[in-house]
C-alpha cells in the first residue's frame, strides 16, 4: 500500500482537521463539533468522490500551506471550498469548487479571502489521522480530537475511494461580503427576554471575540426579565443565547452541550452554516420565521 500525506507548512491563524462530529455523545458531555461550515466541507468532499463526512482541513482567514508527499510518486487531488481564499500550487493560481492536482513536493497555499471567514480543502482520500470517539474532528471547547495544526506536522491521507469524480468544477456562490441575514425561530426562552422583537430589529456586528463556540455580537444589550437563574438546560448549534451582559451569542460548532442563559431564539439549520462564514466586523440580522411544525394557515 502507498503512503500518501500532506506536510503542513504553514497554519495561517488556525487550521484544524475536521469532519462532521460526533453525534450521539451529548448525554456524556461531549459535543457533536465537526466543521463549521458543514455544507462547504461536504462540497469539497463530493468533489474528490470522498464520503461526504470524510476529514479535511478548516482553515481560519486562509494563510494555510501544505505539500505533498507519496512514494509512489502519484499526485494527489484536492479541492477547496467555503471562504474563497486565492489558491496557487507553486505559485501557479489554482480554482476554487474544482478539481485541483498537487505532485509530490508542490506546496498548495491560501492567500486571504476576499470574503467568508473558513476555507476547507479536501483530499481525495480524506485525512486518515486517528479518530477520537468516532470521528476525527478537532473540538477547540472539550479538548477532544487532533490538536491544531503546525508546520512540520504530517498528515497521513486514506486510500482513494473506488469512485471517481464526477464534475471538474462547481459553480457555487461563496459566502458574501456585506451583510449576512439569517432565518430564526422564537424561543424557547423569548418571555425571559423584555424586549424579545429587539433581537431581529436590532442590526448585530459580529466581535473580534468570536470563535467556533460562538459568534458574540454587538450593537444592543438585551434585557432579561424574571428573578433566579434557568436550570441548565441542552443546547443546540444556532441557539442564540443571552448572558448577563445582554450581547447575545449564537452558538457555533463546539458549542457547550449544556447552559443555563436563556436562549431567546434558535437560527434555522439551514443556515447556521452561513453564520460560520461571518467575520468580525461583518453585520447580522435575524428574521423570525414560524417553526416548522406550526401551521401557516
Amino acid at each position: 500500500m502507498s503512503t500518501r500525506a500532506l506536510e503542513v507548512v504553514a497554519t495561517g491563524a488556525l487550521a484544524l482537521v475536521e469532519d462532521l462530529g460526533r453525534p450521539g455523545h451529548g448525554a456524556s458531555g461531549v459535543g457533536r463539533s465537526g466543521a463549521a461550515d458543514r455544507s462547504a466541507l461536504r462540497l469539497a468532499n463530493r468533489l474528490v468522490a470522498n464520503p461526504e463526512d470524510a476529514a479535511g482541513i478548516e482553515a481560519v482567514f486562509g494563510g494555510l500551506a501544505v505539500r505533498a508527499s507519496s512514494d509512489n510518486r502519484l499526485p494527489l487531488t484536492v479541492a477547496l471550498s467555503g471562504a474563497p481564499a486565492p489558491a496557487d500550487v507553486d505559485g501557479a493560481p489554482v480554482g476554487h469548487h474544482a478539481l485541483v492536482t498537487v505532485r509530490p513536493g508542490q506546496v498548495l497555499r491560501l492567500g486571504t479571502p476576499p470574503t467568508g471567514l473558513r476555507t476547507y480543502l479536501a483530499v481525495r482520500g480524506g485525512i486518515a489521522v486517528e479518530p477520537v470517539l468516532g470521528s476525527r474532528s478537532t473540538d477547540v471547547l472539550a479538548g477532544l480530537g487532533p490538536p491544531k495544526l503546525e508546520p512540520g506536522q504530517v498528515l497521513p491521507v486514506g486510500p482513494e475511494p473506488a469512485e471517481l469524480p464526477l464534475v471538474d468544477v462547481a459553480p457555487v456562490a461563496v459566502p458574501p461580503g456585506g451583510a449576512v441575514t439569517l432565518r430564526a425561530i422564537m424561543g424557547p426562552r423569548a418571555d425571559r427576554l423584555a424586549d424579545p422583537a429587539a433581537l431581529a430589529r436590532t442590526v448585530w456586528t459580529a466581535s473580534s471575540r468570536s470563535d467556533r463556540v460562538g459568534m458574540r455580537l454587538e450593537g444592543a444589550q438585551l434585557e432579561r426579565v424574571g428573578s433566579g437563574e434557568l436550570p441548565t438546560e441542552g443546547m443546540v448549534r444556532g441557539a442564540i443565547q443571552v448572558p448577563p451582559g445582554g450581547e447575545p451569542v449564537l452558538f457555533l460548532a463546539d458549542h457547550p452541550v449544556t447552559g443555563g442563559y436563556p436562549v431567546g431564539a434558535v437560527v434555522i439549520d439551514a443556515d447556521v452554516d452561513r453564520a460560520a462564514q461571518v467575520r468580525p466586523g461583518q453585520t447580522v440580522r435575524f428574521v423570525i420565521v414560524p417553526p416548522p411544525w406550526q401551521d401557516e394557515n
